[in-house]
């Protein structure tokens, strides 16, 4: 065994979390929501409580999803960071990594195009994603992201299919999967929270992990779901090569193609000049949201096993 990791960064996703069970589950402001997001702060509060119990010193949590203000702090251990909400720096959205060694990936999905469970990547706008005539998902941009400050991918847990499409692009890579074929109520979350945790735990040790690097030059070709009128006006806009309904990118790097989905998928020129306006009021949404989710399980509305830590809630 090799030197344990002490400093950690955890990006949480919702779909592949122990309460999403369908698309209303990932949607924002819906009762079926609201659950997940319990049910997803619930796995992550797991990871956290082990991981420090463990004697691991420093953790920091994105929530990576939608507006990303998914999860409740207050069930979580307050010496956890948790980082909602987007934020402009060398991260895109996450903005400062911070000192982390290695990063978790926690209720992660497949890419766009594939079978996995509401398998899409960034945005469900995009039917499918291919890199080097490969399906590409999001934890190839996000570890790529992270590269440059030596943060290690160590760990990973989603949908079957979504594990499979992660070790096939991250070496040396542990994940964990969730079975969701059989459905909620066949399913035990407490059993297989145990097993994420110990399944993380295991991952502290993994010495073999390397920051991901994917070098170029990378080839995209991106299909939208609303069609050939939407891919012409969106290449034309950002001045890319189309060919019917697929927009064409070329990369020099997995970075470089982060940031050019993230102005098809996001923005406009526009929108791109006025961020520093656009970022704060589109968090604002998100704390809307998650305040509402609050409410949901003030009022009985939600289940929430530790309601009792919800009377003072604290938002990051």
């Amino acid at each position: 065994m090799g030197k344990r990791f002490n400093r950690i960064l955890i990006i949480a996703d919702i779909e592949g979390s122990s309460g999403c069970w369908d698309y209303r589950a990932s949607s924002f402001k819906t009762p079926e929501w609201a659950r997940a997001c319990v049910a997803m702060t619930l796995d992550v509060a797991a990871v956290v409580k082990a991981l420090f119990e463990s004697g691991v010193k420093n953790i920091r949590v994105k929530d990576f999803h939608r507006t990303a203000y998914n999860l409740l702090p207050e069930l979580i251990d307050p010496h956890a960071e948790i980082i909602h909400g987007y934020h402009s720096g060398p991260v895109p959205g996450l903005g400062n990594p911070g000192s982390a060694e290695a990063v978790l990936f926690l209720g992660m999905h497949a890419a766009s195009g594939t079978g996995g469970f509401l398998a899409h990547t960034l945005t469900s706008r995009i039917a499918q994603l291919t890199v080097n005539a490969k399906p590409l998902a999001e934890i190839e941009l996000f570890a790529a992201s992270l590269a440059p400050f030596g943060i290690k991918p160590v760990f990973f847990s989603g949908c079957p299919v979504a594990c499979e499409q992660a070790v096939q692009a991250i070496e040396n890579l542990s994940v964990y999967a969730i079975d969701k074929s059989g459905g909620p109520d066949s399913f035990d979350a407490a059993a297989w929270r145990s097993g994420l945790v110990q399944a993380a735990l295991a991952a502290l040790s993994n010495d073999r992990a390397k920051p991901y690097r994917r070098k170029g030059p990378l080839r995209a070709r991106l299909t939208l779901r609303d069609g050939v009128s939407t891919a012409r006006k969106i290449a034309e806009r950002w001045r890319l090569a189309y060919e019917g309904g697929q927009i064409l990118l070329e990369a020099a790097d997995m970075q470089d193609l982060y940031l050019k989905l993230i102005r098809i998928c996001y923005l406009t020129p526009l929108v791109q000049k006025m961020l520093p306006l656009c970022l704060p009021a589109y968090n604002l949404w998100g704390r809307i949201g998650l305040a509402w989710v609050r409410r949901q399980i003030n009022r009985g509305i939600t289940d929430c096993p530790l309601k009792h830590n919800l009377v003072k809630p604290k938002d990051n």
